[in-house]
């Protein structure tokens, strides 16, 4: 045999192995900032996705294969999201895809699922527009689902929280990202709703530093309560800022709030702050409890750095993997086909979910679900105890 017949067998026989390889295991994408002003978000989910990974493998995999996650850094960049998108697809050549933390991220890359008929299972992405992209008629069938409160919901929950407080001068503060303006959008719908109207609406960039500026402008315009929608630690120099003005004024705003980089930042000044949560580190449940336990001792943490993309990362694997099994296919429409129509219940941390999605509903969390938590002692807890005691402990999707 040559040398170039050697290699040329040797190429082919690695490349054998490598398709046996693949086909013996179920390829999932796990798309998200793992560094950068959103990485505790993104490092969360990706860490609650590979602890339910761990889990569902050990039970025996799906369809008697191991899960093999594919893990990407998008860096919360659109066009990054957008090329491992394209790479996870055609190179390798995944089944779904969990992730994607950032609504402008979430807009940019999912089309590319889309048309090649891949599930996308949208764990802490949240703008109101992303499970909206690809609604049928106007698309025949939609491969985008959500598992994550969207902003409607969020929105709809700050705004109502600010009305039965007898707040009535609003001022708005929120980033110049997809996910800030488009949930700015929301609050101004919900607070119009209820009656009220933003006395000052300001914005600041990714990176900014000092907020000051903003927060001035918000206090000369006489507002009494100030509400956020922004994604980095960028939110602490938002509170930081109402505190150097000598302002006396709550703060309350989206779930991003309840991020460890949020509240190690702020310290005492982001002590009382309230934002909407699907869930709080807090045995409430025995699921919660084992999740928790399990996630400590996994991670060598106390407190985990992004609880909300934790969770939802750890129920989106068991959301998708119950379709996969109930496809008896990894074939992407099957597995659209059984999300939209799943027939056994899915025990999660965030809620237990009972037929979660149809062929019009692609958002398992509904408004019931959520609750106000609020910063104490440097970690959240409920706004009201009530709503993690007893039968509040545990809110389901309400039957249609």
């Amino acid at each position: 045999m040559t040398i170039k017949t050697w290699l040329a067998a040797a190429a082919f026989s690695a490349a054998f192995i490598g398709a046996a390889h693949a086909q013996q295991t179920i390829k999932i994408g796990v798309s998200g900032p793992y560094t950068g002003g959103s990485a505790a978000m993104g490092v969360s989910m990706r860490d609650g996705v590979k602890l339910a990974t761990q889990e569902i493998n050990k039970a025996g995999g799906v369809l008697g294969k191991p899960i093999q996650l594919i893990e990407r850094d998008d860096e919360a960049k659109n066009e990054l999201g957008v090329q491992i998108a394209q790479e996870l697809i055609n190179k390798e050549q995944v089944v779904a895809t969990v992730g994607f933390i950032n609504t402008g991220v979430s807009l940019a890359a999912q089309r590319f699922y889309q048309e090649a008929e891949i599930p996308v299972m949208n764990n802490v992405s949240t703008g109101t527009l992303v499970t909206q992209q690809f609604k049928p008629p106007e698309n025949k069938a939609n491969y985008i689902f959500r598992n994550s409160a969207n902003d409607t919901i969020q929105s709809a929950m700050v705004a109502e929280a600010v009305k039965k407080a007898g707040y009535t001068k609003v001022a708005i503060i929120a980033d110049s990202t997809n996910y800030g303006q488009l949930g700015r959008a929301d609050l101004e719908k919900a607070l119009a709703e209820r009656g009220l109207k933003p006395v000052a609406t300001e914005k600041f960039n990714i990176g900014d530093t000092d907020m000051t500026a903003q927060a001035l402008r918000a206090k000369d315009a006489g507002a009494d309560v100030v509400l956020t929608y922004a994604i980095g630690p960028e939110l602490a120099q938002t509170v930081n800022a109402v505190v150097k003005l000598g302002w006396k004024v709550p703060v309350m705003g989206s779930w991003t709030l309840s991020m460890a980089s949020f509240i190690d930042a702020a310290g005492a000044n982001g002590e009382g702050v309230m934002m909407p949560q699907t869930f709080i580190q807090l045995p409430s449940t025995p699921k919660r409890k084992s999740f928790i336990e399990a996630y400590q001792a996994a991670y060598k943490v106390d407190r985990i750095p992004s609880p909300v993309s934790a969770a939802q990362g750890y129920d989106s694997m068991y959301l998708l993997a119950a379709a996969i099994n109930q496809a008896k296919s990894t074939d992407g429409r099957k597995v659209r086909e059984a999300l939209e129509n799943l027939t056994t219940k899915v025990e999660g941390v965030v809620t237990t979910y009972d037929k979660p999605f149809s062929a019009t509903d692609h958002e398992a969390i509904t408004a019931n679900i959520p609750v106000l938590g609020i910063v104490k002692g440097g970690r959240v807890i409920p706004a009201n105890p009530a709503d993690l005691e007893g039968d509040g402990a545990l809110r389901v999707k309400p039957k249609v």
